[in-house]
């Protein structure tokens, strides 16, 4: 397939609430020359960064658990997700990102990930590239009891379970979030434990 031919005609901004949400009218053109014209609601939030905190020793891994509204809003009974930490880069590089909110969601202070991927999540609609990482953990690196900033009213659950578990969840679908099975299955295929 060729690369298509694409010019933007016009943006309108619909929303600039939490994040901003764009209505895009653009031509596109196909591989017989023809063009045709589409709109598209575009939602930008900004670029994020995840991991997966793992102890080879322990065979352990750290997950959050909290509560996602649109989860909620779409079949999710209680709203709760168990998820990787993981948040957005803001004006951070993506490694500065994942050591920062690794701190401040689950307590552990580390210094040393390692990324393994960039992907975007929902690509027909968001415009978000998340960075996926993986790091080593143990308990001399604990400074605090995690949970999130309260200025960012985040009530986030440190769970530390073994990795067999958490991806035995997978199966059950008590593990629903891509990001964090993506990162599970990066660290069964690679051998992380």
């Amino acid at each position: 397939m060729n690369e298509p031919k694409i010019t933007i005609q016009k943006t309108e901004l619909l929303s600039d609430n939490w994040y901003i949400l764009n209505k895009v009218t653009f031509d596109y053109q196909k591989p017989d020359n023809s063009v045709i014209t589409q709109k598209r609601e575009v939602y930008d939030r900004g670029n994020g960064a995840a991991i997966l905190l793992y102890n080879k020793t322990n065979k352990t891994i750290i997950l959050t658990r909290q509560f996602r509204l649109p989860t909620y809003l779409n079949g999710n009974n209680n709203g709760m997700m168990v998820e990787v930490c993981a948040g957005l880069l803001d004006q951070d590089e993506p490694e500065q990102c994942i050591i920062r909110e690794t701190e401040e969601e689950t307590g552990y202070r580390i210094s040393k990930v390692k990324k393994i991927m960039e992907t975007y999540m929902s690509p027909g609609a968001i415009t978000e590239i998340l960075y996926l990482f993986i790091g080593e953990y143990d308990a001399s690196m604990k400074v605090s009891e995690g949970g999130g900033l309260d200025h960012e009213q985040e009530n986030i659950e440190v769970i530390e379970m073994s990795f067999d578990q958490a991806y035995a969840m997978i199966e059950t679908g008590e593990l629903k979030d891509a990001k964090t099975i993506m990162l599970l299955q990066y660290a069964k295929i690679n051998g992380l434990m």
